[in-house]
């Protein structure tokens, strides 16, 4: 693989360290519509057609509807520019952030068969990160109330990914980068969204279990869920078929950065690759418990003001590596994701009878086009009224 253009790594970079900007959480009213299948199926359509004609827009979106015993998609758009192949169910593509609701199955998993407790912190399970951070709960990190900084938002990390795209540190060394700093706030005063969080989850899952974090995930999730198309790879590789992801900036030419920086620099925080079919199956599992127990379970739903990154539909708030969307066809659980080249949405009802997944190969955020991810985030809600139809 040649070098890609200084211009482009440098937006990659920002689109990546940009990944956490302040979230816009629009307050949907709390009574529940309940669309007709048929009329929530082609409002749907019809906003995906829209959002791909779009020439700021990204190439391709599908969506995932499970409401019956078998998934639909509903697709529009191509998963490679030049190409008239919309995406498909079984496509390869990037989750980003998607992967902390990842990193909160293991976790509550580990929690459910005894070797870790909500409650045991950084100092007793990693003695060797700074003092500072010791008495972070595990509690506290799943709900982003730790207070350590994000290390994808440093200048150290930007520098390093930078030099060395492909190959990543080792996973402990990504908290290097701020173990330098303060914490922004006390533990568990406040919420705040951060990368940092989900590798330290991972690094307490291997001190407590003496496995790889990619064993126990394999173990604990992809197996018992059945996840055949699911992986963390440590390299810039996407098993085939795949979805080419996007940097989309008119009037320039659509810019591939599918494989421009190896997973392994966001590792548990960002670095799953999955399918459509997949991640559609996987929060049908995760949402209604099926990974832990119910105590542990029921401690995850315990919610507080915050938003996922990007915003989810409606009213957003943080649990233990699950958001809460109030919208105005119900109330779903999920989580969001983005990254460059690659927007993902997943949510399910509480009992995991409803369910939807939304890809899209750009990343689209407030922040890089606050038009185009409104229409997004519309998309977004209307998917939910689709799957509780």
């Amino acid at each position: 693989m040649s070098a890609p253009p200084a211009a482009l790594v440098r937006r990659v970079i920002g689109a990546l360290i940009g990944a956490v900007a302040i979230a816009l959480v629009t307050v949907i009213p709390a009574s529940a519509e309940t669309p007709k299948p048929a009329v929530a199926d082609a409002a749907l359509d019809r906003a995906l057609d829209r959002l791909v004609a779009q020439a700021d827009s990204p190439p391709g979106v599908a969506v995932v509807v499970q409401r019956d015993a078998d998934p639909v998609l509903h697709s529009a758009g191509t998963s490679m520019v030049g190409s008239g192949t919309p995406i498909e169910l079984n496509d390869h593509l990037r989750l980003a952030s998607v992967a902390k609701a990842f990193s909160g199955a293991v976790a509550t998993s580990v929690v459910s068969s005894g070797e870790l407790t909500l409650e045991d912190t950084i100092g007793e399970k990693l003695p060797t990160l700074p003092q500072a951070w010791a008495d972070v709960t595990l509690g506290q990190l799943l709900h982003h109330t730790s207070g350590i900084p994000d290390f994808s938002q440093s200048k150290t990390f930007a520098e390093a990914l930078t030099a060395s795209l492909l190959v990543p540190p080792p996973h402990a060394e990504l908290l290097s980068y701020v173990e330098g700093d303060p914490l922004l706030f006390e533990p568990g005063s406040k919420y705040h969204y951060s990368n940092s969080d989900n590798i330290a989850v991972a690094l307490m899952v291997e001190a407590a279990t003496g496995h790889t974090y990619e064993e126990e995930l394999a173990t604990r999730v992809f197996t018992p869920l059945g996840l055949a198309d699911t992986s963390l790879p440590n390299d810039a590789v996407i098993s085939t078929p795949f979805v080419h992801g996007y940097v989309i900036s008119p009037p320039a030419p659509a810019e591939d950065v599918t494989s421009i920086f190896a997973a392994g620099w966001t590792w548990s925080s960002g670095g799953v690759v999955s399918t459509p079919a997949d991640a559609n199956r996987f929060v049908r599992g995760y949402v209604p418990g099926k990974t832990t127990n119910p105590a542990t379970h029921d401690a995850q739903f315990t919610f507080v003001k915050g938003s996922s990154e990007p915003p989810g539909p409606g009213t957003n708030s943080a649990g233990l590596a699950v958001f809460r969307y109030q919208t105005r066809c119900g109330t779903v659980f999920g989580h969001t994701g983005n990254t460059a080249g690659f927007t993902q949405f997943i949510a399910a009802s509480k009992d995991g009878s409803r369910s939807v997944s939304v890809s899209v190969n750009a990343q689209i955020t407030p922040k890089s086009n606050a038009k185009r991810f409104r229409d997004l985030r519309a998309i977004f809600g209307l998917a939910v009224c689709a799957a509780m139809a």
